[in-house]
């Protein structure tokens, strides 16, 4: 794959980038060459999980000192999700590096900074497209 063939990396929620993106080192390296080239990444619900793969050479987080938004540990305990999962997802995060904003819980909520758009849940998926145009021009 080359990354200058493309525009943006999007990744979408679900749990599975919490299975398998998370820890994935293709993905990883994908996600960390594109917000090293400045390219727009978006992200959104469960799929910030992703980001956590994305480690350079001396093992930091790509992604640390981003300030984002994923699905959060109130929104896993109301969706009766929090006591079945092996992890939760703003927290990770959290250890990882990332600064996690929360908005309301199942409320379209949007983080942008710089480079990376992120979005809370899956109500925030429009709003998340919108900022992802805006990017694109």
């Amino acid at each position: 794959m080359r990354l200058d063939e493309y525009d943006a990396v999007h990744v979408p929620g679900g749990h599975g980038p919490m299975e398998d993106l998370a820890v994935d080192a293709d993905s990883g390296r994908i996600l960390t060459l594109a917000v090293r080239s400045g390219m727009p990444v978006s992200v959104v619900c469960h799929g910030p999980a992703a980001l956590l793969a994305a480690v350079t050479e001396d093992g930091t987080h790509a992604y640390a000192g981003y300030r984002i938004t994923a699905f959060t540990n109130e929104e896993e305990t109301m969706a009766g999700n929090a006591d079945k999962a092996k992890w939760l997802l703003q927290d990770r995060l959290t250890e990882a590096g990332l600064t996690v904003r929360v908005g309301e819980p199942f409320a379209p909520h949007v983080e942008v900074d710089r480079n990376v758009i992120t979005g809370q849940n899956p109500a925030s998926s429009g709003p998340l497209a919108d900022e992802l145009l805006k990017k694109l021009g």
